[in-house]
C-alpha cells in the first residue's frame, strides 16, 4: 500500500508521565499519524465517506491525548494506533508521540516514541 493520509504536528495538552508534576501540571504533546489506506475509491467518487476524514481523526486523537493519563508515551502511542486501526480501511498506521518538554534533566529538543502497527497486529 503506497497511499497515505498524514496528520503532522497536532499539538495537544495532556497529563502523561511518571512524575507527579507531569500528571498535575501537564504539558504539550505533539502527535504525528500516518495512515496507510487505499484512496482509489475516494479519488473516484470524490466523496468524503470513501476515505478517512482527517478532521475527525484529529479530534479523535486530541481526545485521547487530552484524556485519561498514562505513565508512558509508549502506552499513549499504542492507544492512538489502536484507535486508528479501528477503521477497517486503515491497513497500517505509524504514530509518533513527541514530548518536547520531557523532564530528562538535560537540554534536548525533543523526545519521541514512534510505533508502526498493521491490521491484525494491533494491541
Amino acid at each position: 500500500m503506497s497511499d497515505r493520509i498524514e496528520l503532522r504536528g497536532l499539538r495537544v495538552h495532556g497529563r502523561h508521565g511518571v512524575l507527579p508534576e507531569e500528571r498535575r501540571d501537564g504539558q504539550d504533546f505533539v502527535i504525528d499519524v500516518v495512515l496507510e489506506i487505499d484512496t482509489r475509491a475516494a479519488a473516484a467518487s470524490d466523496d468524503l465517506e470513501d476515505t478517512v476524514d482527517y478532521s475527525s481523526l484529529a479530534h479523535e486523537v486530541a481526545g485521547i491525548v487530552g484524556g485519561q493519563p498514562v505513565a508512558l508515551i509508549e502506552t499513549l502511542a499504542q492507544r492512538l494506533a489502536d484507535a486508528c486501526l479501528a477503521d477497517p480501511r486503515v491497513a497500517a498506521v505509524e504514530v509518533s508521540v513527541h514530548k518536547p518538554d520531557a523532564p530528562v534533566g538535560l537540554a534536548v529538543d525533543d523526545v519521541v516514541v514512534s510505533i508502526r502497527r498493521t491490521r491484525g497486529r494491533a494491541g
